[in-house]
């Protein structure tokens, strides 16, 4: 009878072991671990590391190799390890040619690294089964006609660009909103970039009475208006996008200068996020802070009662080292992280 009660009690130890690692679950790393991206693939595979062992979960990595046949070998690779979700990928080409394979196999992709808008524009024709955690490729010109417009309904505002394709998408999606909110710039126009000095232009938009102006160009441009307008005692107010995040320029960008773009990772993340990764000894730095988020959402959608994983992350909200995450109908955030900056002579700091 004893022997018998002995051997009960093994099969339920033997049965909560198999239990509890079944419910561990499998996730899937594909980032670039080689050549040139080498790096920023790191940072995503050391964040991603971190918040797996923080969530008891078994990370399975592979080299996307930043090429179309990377994504496929990596696919296949994950897949021949029945992983139930992938998170990862930084390249176009190699989160493309992976996607059908996924796709196949009913494996979700999580990606905090892909921008390009066709991405998840084309999923209901592709069937591709893929949520993005990153900022579209379109979310910057988006938030700065989102911030800009209901902020400058009483100014006299105006809007120019350098030229380049950035910096006319930028100023024409601005003033396209504002005139649907009927709000006309006092002072529209396309500059000469990279000069000396930018005069001329300062002056164009004195005489225009603008007080407030959005700048699509670089941060030299800008920080170059900016010192020719205090040299002519004329206070403006400029305003530009990520693009002065670029630490490129001889002439010091100007106190107050504010900025549409995104934050810095590390600045957002969660206390518990940023304890896990300083205890791992990892400097949050790039892509380390959105691969931690990105895998802790994938255990959260692994361990949820609501269908197929897939199921889970289209319907559900989930907490993550960057905020509450959820989705649309394509895949994308149903949140942004853009936001309003002030140049404080040193660094950019929100505006509230």
């Amino acid at each position: 009878m004893r022997c018998f009660a002995i051997l009960i009690l093994c099969s339920l130890a033997a049965f909560s072991q198999h239990a509890a690692h079944a419910q561990e679950p499998i996730i899937g790393l594909a980032a670039p671990m080689s050549d040139s991206v080498a790096v920023l693939g790191a940072q995503m595979r050391d964040g991603a590391r971190v918040a797996a062992h923080a969530g008891s979960a078994r990370l399975v990595e592979a080299d996307t190799q930043c090429s179309a046949e990377g994504g496929e070998a990596a696919a296949r690779n994950l897949i021949g390890q029945n992983v139930s979700v992938v998170v990862g990928f930084l390249c176009t080409d190699a989160i493309e040619a992976a996607l059908p394979l996924f796709a196949e196999a009913n494996i979700p992709v999580i990606t905090p690294g892909v921008r390009t808008v066709t991405l998840t524009d084309q999923r209901e024709r592709t069937g591709w089964p893929v949520f993005r955690t990153a900022p579209r490729a379109d979310a910057e010109r988006d938030a700065v006609a989102d911030i800009l417009v209901p902020r400058w309904r009483e100014e006299f505002f105006a809007i120019v660009d350098d030229g380049t394709i950035y910096g006319r998408e930028l100023a024409e999606n601005l003033r396209a909103a504002a005139e649907l909110q009927e709000l006309k710039p006092v002072f529209i126009d396309t500059f000469r970039p990279q000069l000396d000095n930018q005069i001329g232009l300062a002056a164009r938009l004195r005489r225009a009475g603008a007080s407030h102006v959005f700048v699509g160009g670089d941060r030299s441009d800008i920080a170059i208006l900016a010192r020719d307008a205090r040299g002519m005692d004329y206070d403006l107010v400029i305003v530009g996008g990520e693009a002065l995040r670029a630490e490129t320029s001889s002439t010091p960008l100007a106190e107050g200068t504010l900025m549409i773009g995104l934050p810095r990772w590390a600045d957002i993340a969660s206390d518990a996020a940023k304890q896990a990764l300083d205890n791992a000894e990892i400097i949050p730095d790039g892509y380390v802070v959105p691969g931690f988020a990105a895998v802790q959402l994938a255990i959260a959608a692994s361990r949820t009662e609501a269908g197929s994983i897939f199921e889970a992350l289209s319907s559900g909200r989930y907490e993550t080292a960057l905020g509450s995450f959820s989705f649309d109908t394509k895949g994308d955030l149903t949140q942004g992280f853009y936001r309003l900056f002030r140049f404080d002579g040193q660094t950019f700091q929100v505006v509230e």
